[in-house]
């Protein structure tokens, strides 16, 4: 098994679009990318901790590549927003490729570039290729919250534009 690591704005958001692909074992929401040891969620949206929201993937690589898993997330998010992620704005909510290694880094830096020339979006592509650090799980009623509060899931989606936005840009 191997790991892969984005933020891509609200972590319950970023879940349930993996979990759906055979080669997925496993999503994990959680934070990543800053300074402070085992944040909290609170601590994490103060945006003082430099951790963003984000989920890590363990996937079977001979089921579902690291490039598939790059091309699902890119259709998950708004890469030109600098600013967060649809209702969620603030640093814990901008978009992010963790890199875990040289392969995966040259994966997704190709893959952005493939996006800013070929993508359906006008404006940069701002989401960053950093490399990973400590990923930290969020609290448990965070994880596969999408199947825990269905509807409030659903309401959330939908209300902070994010499904209304993935629908016009990549179709149903």
């Amino acid at each position: 098994m191997e790991k892969a690591i984005f933020a891509g704005g609200c972590f319950w958001c970023m879940v349930k679009p993996f979990h759906k692909y055979d080669g997925v074992q496993q999503v994990i929401s959680g934070y990543t990318g800053g300074h402070t040891e085992n944040p909290t969620y609170e601590e994490v949206c103060s945006n003082a901790t430099g951790h963003r929201e984000a989920i890590e993937v363990t996937f079977d690589p001979e089921v579902i590549t690291y490039e598939q898993l790059v091309s699902i997330f890119w259709k998950q998010i708004d890469p030109t927003n600098p600013n967060g992620q649809f209702g969620d704005l603030g640093d814990s909510y901008k978009t992010a490729i963790y890199y875990i290694d040289e392969t995966q880094k040259e994966i997704a830096e190709r893959s952005k570039r493939e996006l800013e020339e070929n993508g359906p979006f006008e404006g940069p592509i701002v989401t960053d290729i950093l490399p990973a650090s400590t990923f930290y799980p969020a609290e448990d009623y965070h994880q596969d919250y999408y199947q825990k509060q269905p509807f409030r899931y659903e309401r959330y989606a939908y209300g902070s534009g994010r499904v209304p936005f993935l629908e016009r840009v990549w179709g149903g």
